[in-house]
Parts: structure tokens; sequence; C-alpha cells
């Protein structure tokens, strides 16, 4: 026993190194077939294995040198602690799982690599190594029933890989247990098994990806819908065991999400891929459940992955393959999971969630004695629900023809969604723009927040497609202004709220252009192109909010009464500005913002996809902002020149980052972040050029002394300046040529509106 131990560990030594092994494949067979009782390694036990499979007469322990070890690894035991057949088998199977990884690696030495798998190939061929791993699914040792499936999972990759005949025991074991919902673990152990699989297929730098799959799938392409139907048929109040149909309904989320996001990555249609778009009722009824609040956000988020084409990102450890564009059958199963959700808040969705209870954190969900459990919505429910709505609808209205038909849903399900969320918004959501909803409620999300707003402006440019289509939106343009404000989808209020929450800081804007965490490239191109066209809309916004800040004596930061008040009320009109025509003649040559991305944003995100870097940059002036940028700290001390002298060390985003800086911040003093501005007028009769500001002061200062509309132009005029001195120095990621384009045809409607006042 101790001599057998000792050999067993030296082999994992040596496999862990990816040391060429000198013997013959057989001895090693000898130590690495795990066996199914639960008796003690002996070696009356060791010489029946022996004989068993062929290899009498080499049981006697193999002669294995290595070369010392500093630290030896922590899996490794004592003999005096290795005494049970249970932890010996731990060893053999992680002896086996270190080295099918050797072989799936291409960092493995060839002669290695050759004997291993030959090692492998006799372990599934001779010693059925893959039918005692699935009894070890019946052992109470959790942790051998993990390390035997986690083992399974990439014996099993091995053989589709090397294009084996897949186990026919694994695929009776998997219809056995997936032909009805059942309790037991075996189900739960099948599912994690099969997920593994396919999260081994993503990670794989192979180029047959897509065959592997194929081959894998039509296996159980058929007994998954069959599961499907099976799990969401179950009545959770009648269920025994809840916490069972819990870990199963977790499990077969994960396995759902790998297998839509296969089908979106490699373009493979079967119909366990498709099941969640051909029956999404199922998995809308877990949310009316009285199921735990965990299971029910997990259950929305999948949803909201789901629209926003997003499956995957999170479970896929290694790199994720390019997204490619939807098919027509991708976007059609979309349209039928749009168009379920919607049906089902219009059966009363909403009110069946509920967004309070208890919050789970690192240390667990319950309260402590003694400590006070303050009631708060869940805000990562509160996001999701809102997002899921809003990609729906921009969804449905992309296949929808009738404007009057979208005018009508999109009133009916915003009124849904702001009843909704109304109740978990302090203050109430009456005092406000509507429009702000969106900025309130993703303010801890800005990837959620950038998406919502996209969503957000594609529903609007659709629907105002559509109402210039039937020549209503001309002839009711009052009544159209007062539906978008009242509906919270206005895409200037929710531009400049957004604006507000980064405090006009062009640093904050840039570091989101060059970052690929978040779609703020594609929907600052469409609203900027938006802007071209209804510029007059725009201004008028911004004299209303100066207004409703003047006659409130208040920040619009902080609230912001309805701009659809009832026509007869007492209002402020804005006296100090009027929407100038001037900018008509320059918008005309210029057609309507589209809805899809245009061929210079394809282009602009077309290069230098790979190396777009995740900044993190930090100003003193974003009042509120979206993120803790805190990391850039440590470049600011540095020189702009030591940075470029030492580009091949330092990473683009260092580089880019001080230079952001410097170009948003090189006329700035310390009397700008003084608590005490120097006082201006309150606005700007004359400007040098259209961008020229002479004041110096905080946002909150800026906003409320020359008014929200040149605080923006000013953001804009820095955003521009920052990123044509990065263009020169070659260190923005990515071309920006279309977008410096679109900047600097607003800097000349701006100029014509300046020189007007």
């Amino acid at each position: 026993m101790k001599v057998f131990c000792e050999v067993l560990e030296q082999l994992y030594k040596k496999v862990l190194l990816g040391v060429t092994l000198e013997n013959d494949s057989h001895d090693y067979i000898f130590y690495l077939n795990p066996g199914v009782s639960d008796q003690d390694c002996s070696t009356a036990t060791s010489l029946e294995w022996a004989n068993t499979y062929g290899i009498q007469g080499r049981h006697q322990p193999i002669s294995v040198g290595v070369a010392p070890i500093a630290v030896a690894p922590a899996c490794l035991k004592t003999n005096s602690l290795m005494s049970s057949s249970g932890e010996v088998m731990l060893l053999q199977l992680t002896v086996i799982k270190v080295m099918t990884t050797r072989i799936l690696s291409v960092k493995t030495e060839f002669h290695a690599k050759e004997k291993y798998r030959d090692i492998i190939k006799i372990l599934l061929e001779s010693a059925k190594v893959d039918s005692k791993l699935i009894c070890m699914f019946q052992n109470s040792d959790k942790l051998l029933c993990h390390m035997a499936a986690q083992c399974l999972a990439l014996l099993l990759y091995f053989q589709l890989r090397e294009k084996i005949t897949l186990s026919n025991s694994w695929i009776a074991f998997c219809q056995k247990n997936l032909s009805e919902y059942s309790e037991s673990n075996k189900a739960i152990y099948c599912l994690w098994t099969l997920t593994a699989i396919i999260k081994e297929i993503f990670k794989d730098s192979c180029s047959q990806k897509t065959e592997i799959l194929k081959q894998f799938l039509t296996h159980f392409d058929t007994i998954f819908e069959v599961f499907y139907n099976s799990l969401f048929s179950q009545h959770f109040e009648n269920c025994q065991d809840t916490s069972k149909i819990v870990n199963i309904l977790i499990c077969f989320l994960e396995l759902l999400e790998f297998l839509i996001a296969s089908r979106i990555y490699l373009k493979l249609h079967f119909t366990c891929q498709r099941i969640l778009f051909l029956k999404p009722s199922c998995m809308l009824e877990v949310i009316t459940w009285p199921i735990q609040a965990f299971v029910k956000r997990k259950v929305i988020i999948f949803l909201k992955k789901c629209l926003l084409f997003k499956v995957g990102e999170d479970l896929c450890r290694g790199s994720v393959p390019p997204l490619m564009p939807p098919d027509h059958h991708v976007a059609m199963d979309m349209l039928a999971l749009a168009s379920a959700v919607l049906q089902a808040v219009n059966s009363g969705l909403l009110k069946t969630l509920s967004v309070y209870g208890k919050h789970s954190f690192f240390g667990g969900d319950e309260v402590q004695p003694g400590c006070e459990h303050i009631a708060s919505p869940d805000h990562v429910i509160l996001r999701a629900a809102s997002l899921v709505i809003m990609k729906s609808l921009e969804i449905k209205f992309q296949n929808c023809s009738s404007a009057s038909e979208m005018k009508v849903d999109l009133q009916r399900f915003m009124s849904e969604l702001l009843t909704f969320l109304k109740p978990h918004l302090q203050p109430s959501l009456q005092l406000h723009n509507p429009c702000k909803w969106l900025s309130r409620v993703f303010i801890e999300q800005d990837d959620d927040m950038l998406e919502a707003a996209k969503a957000s402006l594609g529903i609007y440019l659709t629907l105002t497609r559509g109402c210039e289509a039937t020549e209503s939106l001309t002839q009711g343009k009052e009544m159209w202004d007062h539906h978008t404000h009242e509906n919270g989808y206005n895409p200037h209020c929710i531009f400049l709220f957004f604006l507000k929450n980064i405090g006009f800081d062009s640093t904050v804007l840039l570091d989101f252009l060059i970052s690929s965490e978040t779609c703020f490239l594609e929907y600052f191109v469409r609203y900027l192109k938006l802007l071209q066209k209804d510029w007059d809309n725009f201004f008028t916004i911004c004299n209303n909010f100066d207004a409703t800040e003047s006659k409130y004596d208040i920040s619009i930061c902080d609230c912001v009464p309805s701009l659809v008040q009832d026509q007869s009320t007492n209002r402020t009109t804005p006296h100090h500005l009027t929407a100038p025509h001037s900018h008509i003649d320059v918008c005309a040559q210029h057609s309507w913002a589209s809805d899809a991305p245009s061929e210079p944003l394809k282009a602009m995100m077309s290069k230098g996809t790979d190396t777009m870097c995740t900044s993190s940059l930090s100003s003193p002036r974003a009042s509120q902002s979206l993120v803790d940028y805190d990391s850039s700290d440590d470049s600011e001390v540095e020189s702009t020149d030591q940075c470029l002298a030492n580009s091949k060390q330092t990473s683009l985003h260092q580089q880019a980052t001080m230079e952001i800086q410097d170009a948003a911040g090189t006329s700035r003093d310390k009397e700008e972040f003084s608590l005490e501005p120097p006082s201006r007028p309150l606005f700007l009769k004359e400007f040098d050029t259209a961008f020229s500001f002479d004041c110096e002061v905080a946002p909150n200062d800026v906003v409320s002394e020359v008014g929200i509309f040149y605080t923006i132009v000013k953001c804009f005029q820095e955003l521009q300046d920052a990123i044509c001195r990065l263009q020169k120095k070659n260190l923005f990621p990515y071309n920006p040529t279309a977008l410096l384009k679109l900047l600097k045809y607003i800097e000349v409607i701006s100029n014509k509106t300046m020189n007007t006042l």
C-alpha cells in the first residue's frame, strides 16, 4: 500500500511537469485504474485488477525518479493520511485529469503527449474507466463525485477530439436520467458534465469546434427537449425536496446558456439549442413560482443575456469566439422570445415579481442577531426586468410596420414598467421627468445603462420612421413630444441625464469610447446622427432643463419636475434662448439617423477590435460617476514623454490614460476644483470660436451659471480634442475618423446656433 501510494505520487509530479514517461503504458494502468469498491487499496486488490485487465506480472511498483520539487503540490497527502480507497481514487482521478489536460494543451512536448494519449486510450478501451466514473456518481463522498464528473467530462471531450466513438455507457446514462424529471443527484451530475464538455469545446483553440459540437449534440438533441418539458411542467409547491429542483434548475440554466451561445457563435441549429425560443413561456412561468428570489433573479438575468446576445460571456473562462452577425433564424427566435416576454408582462408578470427579500452577501443572507435588517429593493432585478422589457420592445418594433400599433404597445408597456418601478424609486418619479427613470435605475451598472439607452434610442428611431411614413409626426409635433416624455423614452432627455450622472466629464466619455465593455460607441454614434437632424428639439429641451432649474431653484441633478404637465398649468417658458432654425440648411443634405450601425461605425469597430482596451479614467469633475475610476491615479504622475519612450513596456491603455487627462485638463488650474468658483455671467453672449469658454468651474456650477446647452457643447469639444490628440500619437485603439466627422458636424451646427444668440 505504501509503495503503491508513493509511485502514484511520483507519477502525479511527473505528469504535472509534463515529463515524458519512460515505462510501458500498461505499467501505468496498474496505478491509474480506479476501483469501484470502498475497500482499502491492498496488494490483493491490485493483483486482481492486474489479472483482470491483462497486465499480470506488471504489478510491481515502477521505479520512477523525478527532479526535486521545492514545494510539493497541496493536493498530495502524506502516506499516513492516504489510507482509504477514497483518498487513493481522488489522487488517481487527479492524475487522469492532469494527464488529459496535458494532451489537450498545445504546450505539451510531442513525445510526452503521445505517451499520455496512449495511456488514456488504454484506460478507456480496456479498463472501461468511463463506466467506473459513472458509478462513482452514487458515492456518498461529494468530493469524489465532483472529481469523477470533472474527469469524465475531460475524457469524453478527449474522445470527441480524437474522433473516438463516444462512450455508450455515458449516452445510456444520460438518456435514462434525462428522459423525465427526477430529484436524484444523477441528473445534476449528468447536466454538469454535459455543460463542462461544451465549455471545453469553447475553450479549445482548435478550428474544428463546430464539427466537434455537432458530433456531440447529435446524441442528445431529442433528450434535451424531453427534459425541458419535464422540468418546467413540475409544480414547485408539490415538490417534496425543493432544494433538489432548485439545484437541477440552476444546472440546467447554465447548460441552456451554453447551448444558446454555441448556436450564436458556432452557427448550429439543433432543436436543443432553440428549445427556449420554441417554448419561452415555460421559462417565464418560473418567475411566478413560489421559489427563492435568487432563482428568479437568475432566470431574469438569463433572459436579459439572451436578448442582448451576451449568453456565454460569463461562463467561458477562455477566449470567447467572435460574435457573428445574427442570421435570419436567430432573429426570428429572438422575436419569439421578445413577444413571449411582452405577452407575459401584459398578463401581469411584473405584479408577481417581488423585488424585496433577503439579499445575498459574501457572508450569506441571514441577518445576525442584534443587527437591524433594512428592507430595500433588489436593484439587480429592477435593472434586469427593465432592460428585458426595453429590449423586447425594440426587437418587436423592428419587425412591426404599423406606427399606431407601436405607439399603443409602447404606451401600454412603458406604463406597466414605470408603475412597477415607481414604488422602488425614492423620491418618487412623480416629481421627476419620467425620462429620468433610466439613469436612476441603472446608475450602478453602466453597461446595462448604455444597453437600455441604446434600446430606448432604437425604439424612438423605429417609431419616428413609422410616424413619418404615415405623416402623423409632422401633423402633431407637440403631441409627439408629449408622448416621448410621458413614456420616458425621449432620447435627448436620456442623454442629458446620462451626462449629468458623469458630471459632463469628457474623460469619462472617452473612457467609454475606448472600452470594449459597453456599447457606448454604437449608442453615441447613433445619437450624434439623430442630433444632426433633431437639433431644434434638443435645443428646446436644454432650455426646458435650464428653465426648470431656474424656476424651482434646484439642481436638475437632484429633482426635475415632469416636462409633460398639463398645458393649462402655469409653466415658466424659457426666455433667454429661442430655438434657432439657421442650421436647417446645413442639415438638409443629411438623412435621418439610421437605426442600424452605419458603415463608418462598422469600420471603426472592425479596426483594432482585438486590441481595444478597457480603461479606467479618474476625474475630480465627475460629481456622480458611474464607476469608481481610481486605477489611473498612479499613471498621472508620469510624464507623457516618459510614457512614450517606454511604449514597449507600457500598455496602450496606460499611455492613452495620460493623454486623455492631458487633453482634457491642460487648461485647468487649481481654481477649477475650488469650493468657491469665481463669479460668471449667467449666459455667455460672445464667443471667439464655436466652443470657446473662459469660465473654468466645476460641472454643476457650469450648468447653473452658463446653461446646460453650453456645458454640453464644451464637453463635446473637449472630447473631440482628446480624440484628435490620441489619434495623432497613434494611441487610439481604432480608427476614429467617422466619429470625429460627426463631432465636427455638431460643432458646425452649434456655431450657427450660438451666432444667432
